[in-house]
């Protein structure tokens, strides 16, 4: 019966070295897997000589015992407890057929034939759990392919889409890039709409100036010669004079440092930084100086201008520039709108453009109104898209719009409206919270 312990504790070794040759270790257990064969081998057939049979059965229980204690105290091993659990019943039936040999001696040579069909059943018993781990093994190591050939796809699609991550990121660098030249294009365009405006806006200050300047210098002249008279009296009026001549140098220089201001406010990339502004200052130098600027390149075009500002109004804290180009990029489309229908109708045809703010609850509403062309209703739900723009190529970017919805939807929290008739003008409204 010795020989059912010694074979198990072979198999048992053999059956280890199977089940790890296709992992990393096979390296490292190889050579005691190795050994342990050969010291099964070897320890029966040395042994058997040697010792009764009952004792020798003992050591095969003890060494198959000691064997599969080690074997469950090896992390590497730990998948494979339940096959090491199933050799306990033979390892008991080991021990009792040597303590019933050595308590009861002719009890156990009258029946000893009988005590080898449990070691026999306990040896089937642990070939069966061979035969069902053996099954689970080839299962394993088929659900491992697949997990490989899983890793594999896994990786291949992981590399794809990272790729088409990178890609995207370099179209989206690409596309971020276009749009800040389109909007610095758009920002130019403005700009130099603003350019014959603004030279009309600061000419007039301009003029002021030196006239007031060339009269105070005669007036100097003149005070010489009454100081020369000893006319003290005519002295201090035109010293008078003189100062509120000064005063309007004074007035008109400011007004031009302002425009000057208010053009490289324009000019200059926004800092996102808002500031309390009077809006009814802002709006109408924006209407006339869009208005100059169309005048600049048709000296035939004028338009009645009406403006209707609400006192009232609180400072509205907002981006200066930005809200600059929205206004700016409304009056030049108002303008447009109403130059296109004189060209139309001819010299019968008045242009008008309307300018109105007012206070509602806790918001400052604007309204740009034109009696010019309209917008047909077809492309009204179109008009704030990017790149769609009503006009003939090369006078339009189709941005000015889009960057104001964006302005003042997006940047201030705001509304923007359009009402139009086609032929019959059109309304912008421009509604900014009050913060």
């Amino acid at each position: 019966m010795a020989f059912f312990y010694f074979l198990v504790i072979f198999l048992l070794f053999n059956w280890l070295n199977r089940a790890i040759k296709l992992t990393p270790l096979r390296q490292k257990w190889k050579a005691t897997l190795g050994i342990g064969q050969a010291a099964a081998a070897i320890g029966y057939f040395f042994l058997e000589k040697s010792l009764s049979d009952e004792v020798h059965t003992l050591l095969g229980a003890i060494a198959l015992l000691g064997t599969i204690i080690y074997f469950k105290k090896q992390e590497d091993f730990k998948n494979f407890r339940n096959y090491f659990e199933s050799h306990y019943p033979l390892i008991g039936v080991g021990f009792l057929i040597f303590l019933v040999s050595k308590i009861a001696p002719s009890f156990y040579e009258e029946y000893d034939n009988y005590f080898a069909f449990p070691v026999v059943a306990a040896f089937v018993w642990v070939l069966s759990r061979w035969a069902a781990s053996k099954k689970q093994r080839e299962e394993l190591l088929v659900y491992k392919a697949k997990n490989e050939e899983l890793d594999r796809l896994v990786a291949e699609r992981t590399a794809e889409i990272q790729n088409q991550k990178e890609e995207l990121e370099a179209t989206i660098e690409l596309l971020q890039s276009t749009q800040q030249q389109l909007i610095q294009s758009e920002k130019l365009a403005s700009l130099g709409e603003l350019t014959a405006g603004i030279a009309h806006e600061i000419q007039n200050p301009l003029n002021f100036v030196n006239n007031f300047a060339e009269v105070s210098s005669e007036l100097l002249e003149e005070m010489n010669q009454e100081l020369a008279k000893g006319d003290l009296e005519e002295v201090r009026y035109i010293a008078e004079d003189i100062k509120q001549n000064l005063e309007k140098i004074s007035q008109h220089g400011k007004r031009a440092d302002s425009i000057v201001k208010g053009m490289l406010q324009h000019s200059r990339t926004s800092n996102g930084q808002k500031e309390s502004v009077n809006i009814n200052n802002l709006a109408d130098e924006y209407m006339r100086l869009a208005y100059h600027g169309l005048r600049a390149k048709d000296k035939t075009f004028n338009s009645e201008l009406v403006t209707n500002f609400d006192a009232s109004l609180p400072e509205v804290n907002l981006i200066h520039q930005d809200v600059g180009r929205v206004l700016l990029n409304l009056f030049t489309n108002a303008f447009y709108a109403v130059h296109q229908k004189q060209k139309q109708l001819g010299a019968q045809f008045k242009p008008k453009i309307e300018l109105s703010t007012q206070l509602q609850q806790k918001n400052v509403v604007l309204t740009v109104k034109d009696n010019g062309t309209g917008i047909p209703e077809s492309i009204r739900d179109k008009i704030m898209q990017p790149f769609f723009t009503t006009k003939p190529t090369g006078e339009g970017t189709g941005l000015g719009l889009s960057l104001s919805y964006d302005i003042i939807v997006k940047g201030h929290n705001g509304q923007i409206a359009i009402d139009s008739e086609e032929g019959n003008g059109a309304t912008f409204t421009i509604i900014l919270p009050i913060i």
